[in-house]
């Protein structure tokens, strides 16, 4: 993430207010271009001598990098001046014009190519993906700045380019050494290679499941985090829109396979899901929004209680979080929010695969306090004649803050 004292920069405009895109920055010859560029500022803080627009590909620097850039390697470099929002001193972006083919895929710690399940044509035949980089200087010839073939998205700079931007105080730089022999040992190299072997693959199965319920949300950003009681240490949350108009949540790794274990499986063996309106789970505000707070607290107690994983998987089980921060209509006398986990829904699947097994996915439906009440005294029967009593109401699994209670 940057750091709020830093600025961000946005993607680079021409003269029409267009995105320029890659055609001025990622060409292996200087191009010519005689229009005017602006970047805007994204977000707001200290500027800075070399900044990355276009999400981070391409340079932004002030009039002292770039004369450093030229004078050290003027056939490997190509300006364009532009403005920066806000600023009064002169900016350049940098085309680097040079491409070579240089990465040392048996020291660097892994790689991965582009491949057709990736769905990224452009991304064939090159790196995906390169970990704990190194490359094969002698490969380098007279190159002093320039882009390892393959893999564009690395800036690479000669030992004496590195030495003189550093004397000039630029800001912004960040360099890390990529000659030599790698950190990495044999050992954790394979360790690694293997976590990512078990760890990828179920992502990939987890969005084609969410992709048959509806449209997957990108642009969502729901709070994920590393979490080491998660199986695979990853919590994250996807959202779903349905048919209907509403959406899903559903979380995003208690099926992972269990990292400290380093061998196949469905981890937990369960995901959750929680079915709710777009009024009741704002997209530009998830972390806040009480489908995401109640959903996240009953995927604390999956996680910590295998008794309640278990009998989830198996069938109905009513379940109490904690009432903070909830709506209060959801709210009991004594300050707890009941759940019924494991409604069947006929629009959910019971099961999905992933390449280590299926998974059971949860439905999550809040309970009305006269709902939780009912349970609490009619027990497993009451639990049976409820689920019944959701099912003939069309919505079974669906929740809302405000509905009349079926008890």
């Amino acid at each position: 993430m940057s750091s709020p004292e830093r600025w961000v920069l946005h993607d680079t405009l021409d003269a029409h207010g267009k995105k320029v895109g890659p055609r001025l920055y990622l060409n292996e010859t200087p191009i010519r271009f005689d229009g005017h560029l602006r970047v805007p500022i994204l977000h707001p803080g200290s500027p800075l001598d070399y900044s990355l627009a276009d999400a981070g590909d391409f340079p932004v620097v002030t009039e002292k990098v770039a004369s450093t850039l030229a004078e050290l390697a003027p056939g490997d470099v190509q300006f364009y001046t532009a403005d920066v929002d806000t600023r009064p001193e002169p900016y350049f972006l940098v085309n680097v014009a040079r491409m070579v083919r240089c990465i040392d895929e048996a020291a660097s710690e892994e790689v991965r190519y582009g491949e057709p399940e990736d769905n990224l044509p452009d991304a064939l035949g090159y790196y995906l993906s390169v970990y704990g980089m190194r490359i094969d200087s002698s490969k380098v010839g007279d190159a002093r700045i320039f882009r390892p073939w393959g893999y564009p998205a690395a800036l690479l700079v000669a030992e004496e380019v590195k030495d003189a931007l550093e004397r000039t105080g630029a800001t912004g730089l960040k360099f890390t050494e990529v000659t030599g022999p790698s950190p990495i040992s044999d050992e954790e190299r394979a360790y690694k290679r293997r976590c990512r072997e078990l760890l990828e693959p179920p992502p990939a199965a987890r969005r084609a499941a969410w992709k048959s319920l509806g449209a997957l949300d990108e642009l969502a950003v729901a709070p994920g985090a590393i979490c080491y009681e998660w199986p695979g240490h990853r919590q994250d949350w996807g959202i779903i829109h349905r048919e209907a108009g509403r959406l899903l949540l559903v979380s995003e790794g208690l099926s992972d396979p269990f990292i400290s274990r380093l061998e196949p499986s469905v981890g937990f063996g369960l995901e959750l899901a929680l079915e709710t309106e777009p009024t009741e789970l704002p997209l530009d505000a998830i972390e806040q929004s009480w489908p995401y707070i109640l959903l996240e607290r009953v995927s604390r107690e999956v996680v910590a209680h295998e008794h309640v994983r278990e009998r989830a998987k198996a069938g109905l089980l009513a379940l109490e979080v904690a009432g903070t921060d909830m709506p209060a209509t959801l709210v009991s006398s004594g300050g707890r929010v009941g759940v019924l986990l494991g409604q069947e829904s006929r629009s959910l699947p019971r099961l999905f695969p992933t390449p280590f097994g299926d998974v059971r996915l949860v439905t999550v439906k809040a309970l009305l306090p006269a709902e939780l009440e009912y349970v609490s005294k009619q027990g497993a029967e009451g639990l049976d004649e409820l689920a019944r009593r959701f099912a003939r109401t069309g919505e079974e699994h669906v929740s809302r803050a405000r509905r009349r209670a079926v008890v």
